[in-house]
């Protein structure tokens, strides 16, 4: 007799486990109702039950009224809430490396180092060990998190051709044509370019230094 009501209370807790949320704990108030007088903690010591989880059962099956279940905010926090330190020291290293969203239609900061040069600066700069750091692609979503974007700062754009450039040419090569055979016209090629900052930056780049003994036309 008595092993028979171990087989029972084993498949009686077999039969909780497979259940999750509000049947389970309905389940569980039924067993604590039938088998235990009513009393959640007597189930919980018989059957291994969550004593406020079979409270709650016999509170949803009473009333009719089924509480709503937080399974989110039962998930492990985050790395950089758990350790705000490292959320820091990413920020310090990540920042001088930005830039914001240059149309200014979200708060997005666009970065150009990637998740693995992020870990290997907290290693190399701020003393981290493999062990303390999280891996490559957690790096990356840590990043997503923070509010950067992975992606490289995009360089600045060439200008684009303009509608006057085929009549500009098409000027240079009809004088080109009169003049060729001209005896007394001499022929220069000349090539001008626009300056142009360098840099990542589309905007704010710096120009690159003299170098000693060039003048301004770096001769």
């Amino acid at each position: 007799m008595d092993n028979s009501i171990e087989v029972y209370e084993k498949l009686i807790r077999s039969a909780a486990r497979r259940l999750k949320g509000h049947a389970r704990r309905l389940f569980q108030a039924e067993i604590a109702d039938a088998l235990c007088h009513g009393s959640a903690r007597a189930a919980e010591r018989r059957f291994g039950f969550d004593r406020n989880a079979v409270a709650t059962g016999q509170h949803e099956a009473q009333s009719g009224i089924r509480c709503l279940e937080r399974f989110a905010a039962r998930a492990r926090p985050c790395v950089e809430v758990r350790t705000p330190q490292l959320a820091q020291d990413i920020r310090v290293l990540v920042e001088p490396h930005t830039q914001a969203d240059p149309e200014v239609q979200s708060a997005r900061r666009y970065t150009n180092l990637s998740a693995r040069e992020v870990v290997q600066a907290l290693k190399v700069q701020k003393g981290y060990s493999d062990e303390c750091l999280p891996s490559e692609r957690s790096m990356r979503d840590i990043l997503n998190r923070l509010g950067y974007r992975l992606r490289r700062i995009r360089k600045a754009k060439p200008l684009k051709k303009l509608p006057e450039t085929d009549a500009v040419f098409a000027n240079v090569q009809a004088v080109h044509e009169r003049y060729r055979d001209d005896p007394e016209t001499l022929e220069i090629s000349l090539d001008a370019k626009a300056k142009v900052n360098e840099g990542e930056y589309s905007r704010g780049g710096k120009m690159p230094e003299r170098l000693p003994g060039r003048d301004a036309q770096g001769t």
